[in-house]
């Protein structure tokens, strides 16, 4: 039986726990805690992290974003990936420099390896999810999407999206596509800024809307954009009943949505950290991210605590890790995962270096 989970992913501070924090987890609404990298020194100090919240409550989600290029939290111990620009180009033969493959084009069978290496290296770290892949498609070179994505076409980024889930789904955990209905069409960056992206429904359905409509009932979880498409609503993605239903109702997803953090600058316009995340659920979010304030998420928790039917969440129950957790030491004697290692890290190695650096310490 699924066991139910709270309404609210929140952040922690440091490597450990502190006395705070333990309680601020225990309490009813919280139903998940996301890592970022000053979590994470180490595989091994992670994974003690992940052990020490769930002696707090074993049934939290523990989430990471660990994406590749400039979002990797855990950047120690693991293997270092690179753009999934990079990546697609590979796979589609476009531009195999660095990969250690002499064909130039190694095919998808590569995005399924690196999709099943991240999920396997994750839950070895003690993850349930990472939020993970970037569905958008670079329109516009936008600042905060860019080499994140998979390309520049919807062909592109459905055909290697769905081996980079296949590859996931086979190491045992679910995919959270981001960032619904697509944030790749402007340059603006919402963790600092209201950010509207102007054009017309028609052409968002027809270009940035088909990789969500086509990998809908392969995702366990999507995370809207906290962009304002007025030709559709003049909310927010994320707080958008119309956008949400449109995932749900017409293209048939089925699994838990989170919000993005209510603390980017693009949230923080919609009222007071409660109000925001009472607005995001309404809309129809599974959980609400409340991260970097932890006034606000104190704040968060006092309004939602007693919300019995918020804090029942499956959905997002549902995309707890289900298997026998591997090990660091064990992938390193399986020969698909060296040979993928090998590649990915050849691949990480040739990319010229990062322009734009990501935040740190927020919810991608």
């Amino acid at each position: 039986m699924t066991q139910p989970l709270g309404s609210v992913m929140l952040d922690v501070e440091g490597h450990t726990l502190t006395s705070d924090e333990r309680e601020l987890l225990a309490r009813p609404a919280v139903g998940g805690v996301i890592l970022f990298a000053r979590n994470c020194a180490s595989p091994e100090q992670v994974l003690a992290l992940c052990g020490e919240i769930r002696r707090v409550n074993p049934h939290l989600l523990i989430a990471i974003d660990q994406e590749g290029g400039r979002v990797q939290r855990l950047r120690k111990g693991v293997t270092r990936l690179p753009p999934m620009r990079a990546l697609a180009h590979c796979c589609l033969g476009r531009d195999c420099d660095g990969c250690g493959d002499d064909t130039q084009s190694s095919g998808l069978g590569f995005a399924r390896d690196a999709g099943w290496l991240l999920g396997m290296e994750m839950a070895a770290i003690g993850c349930d999810i990472t939020f993970a892949p970037v569905l958008d498609i670079d329109v516009a070179g936008s600042t905060i999407i860019g080499d994140r994505s998979f390309g520049t076409t919807p062909e592109d980024v459905i055909a290697v999206g769905t081996a980079f889930i296949e590859g996931l789904r086979e190491a045992g955990m679910a995919a959270v596509g981001k960032h619904y209905p697509g944030h790749g069409g402007i340059a603006a960056d919402t963790h600092r800024e209201r950010v509207i992206d102007p054009r017309p429904f028609r052409e968002l359905r027809e270009h940035d809307l088909k990789p969500f409509a086509a990998l809908a009932d392969r995702l366990g979880g999507v995370m809207p954009a906290h962009v304002i498409y007025p030709d559709f609503d003049a909310r927010p993605a994320g707080f958008s009943p119309s956008w949400l239903g449109l995932l749900r109702e017409e293209f048939g997803f089925k699994g838990a949505i989170f919000s993005d953090d209510l603390g980017m600058a693009a949230a923080v316009a919609e009222g007071e950290p409660e109000v925001r995340a009472r607005l995001a659920l309404d809309a129809g979010c599974d959980m609400a991210l409340v991260c970097n304030d932890p006034a606000a998420a104190r704040a968060v928790l006092d309004s939602l605590d007693g919300d019995e039917q918020r804090n029942a969440g499956k959905r997002q129950a549902r995309l707890r890790y289900g298997r026998a957790r591997p090990t660091l030491e064990g992938l390193a004697g399986l020969s698909r995962w060296r040979r993928t290692h090998a590649r990915l890290e050849a691949l990480a190695a040739s990319q010229p270096l990062e322009q734009v650096a990501m935040p740190s310490g927020l919810a991608e």
